[in-house]
């Protein structure tokens, strides 16, 4: 099988960023090392030569062009790593996933993830529908996002929940910090999102290929510079909220993808690390029992200090 190639397209905004930190930017799912490890291997070209620096400086229009090697036959390794579990039976598994951690294997990224960690937990009591790489998940949350995910441990649970999912009926609520003063308190996105034409792994509202995106905002607290917000998804789109919020000029507080191009890079002295948004609350129906359940998860310690602070100076 031939490498994958991944293509992006370089803006004005790019201009003066290093390739490997341009790479890590547009492929979420490689790991800044691995990008790293790609240039030096001569598997990075920028216009059609190769570069094998990753100092190098991107310029208005590059278009950068990254060759993965094919992995044959890799086996996903269970990994001895704490997980925060909020619910288990014998059909699923609630989990908090902490900010930082990926959710499944990917080039560059095969260790550390959330599903090495469910393989040493679950052993082989995890579905197989969404392959090797993916064993028991159902949907998945960005690197950067915290918050609640449900596990399937077999394959009629797995069925039964992304049911739900296709038919908008599991609760998913994100709390969220974004840019500037939002002045509705209660209001719904309606835009469809599709991929960004000059960058393959960010979407836009009414890029190619569109598809439906709908997201129900209410504000829970206004500060100086920042709005606090409940994003509730009705559909479930690839950044989907981080996509709308930026769309209406409210970009999440962190947010390296979607976010200002000036962006702080600390609120009130605390470091941001990626976007401030928690999965805090999922709800769905029991696959076995047919009955509604409802999670909920605490703010991570950064989003919850960093909104004390912004409290005390109002």
């Amino acid at each position: 099988m031939n490498n994958e190639v991944l293509i992006f397209n370089a803006l004005t905004e790019d201009i003066g960023i290093r390739l490997d930190a341009f790479i890590g930017m547009n492929a979420e799912d490689l790991s800044r090392s691995y990008a790293v490890q790609l240039i030096e291997n001569g598997l990075v070209t920028v216009n059609n030569n190769t570069v094998k620096s990753k100092k190098f400086k991107i310029s208005a229009k590059d278009e950068v062009r990254v060759s993965i090697p094919y992995t044959e036959n890799f086996v996903v390794q269970p990994e001895n790593i704490s997980l925060n579990i909020v619910y288990e039976d014998n059909d699923i598994l609630v989990v908090n996933k902490p900010r930082g951690m990926v959710v499944h294997p990917a080039p560059g990224n095969y260790t550390g993830t959330l599903v090495n960690a469910l393989i040493h937990h679950c052993g082989k009591s995890l579905s197989d529908i969404n392959g090797a790489l993916r064993p028991g998940i159902v949907h998945r949350i960005d690197k950067d996002t915290s918050g609640l995910l449900v596990v399937a441990k077999n394959n009629s649970s797995h069925e039964v929940l992304a049911s739900q999912l296709q038919e908008h009926s599991i609760t998913r609520e994100y709390t969220a910090l974004v840019h500037d003063n939002i002045r509705n308190d209660d209001f719904i996105i309606d835009e469809p999102i599709g991929r960004d034409e000059k960058n393959r792994l960010r979407k836009s509202v009414n890029g190619s290929s569109p598809r439906e995106a709908v997201t129900h905002i209410k504000v829970k607290e206004r500060f100086s510079k920042f709005t606090l917000v409940i994003a509730r998804l009705e559909t479930g789109r690839t950044h989907q909220i981080r996509v709308h919020m930026a769309y209406i000029k409210h970009p999440l507080v962190g947010d390296p993808l979607y976010g200002p191009k000036k962006a702080p890079t600390k609120i009130e002295g605390v470091a941001l690390n990626g976007q401030l948004l928690h999965a805090g609350t999922l709800g769905f129906i029991h696959p076995s029992t047919g009955k509604y359940i409802e999670f909920t998860a605490p703010l991570p310690e950064t989003f919850s200090t960093i909104l004390e602070k912004l409290r005390q100076q109002v």
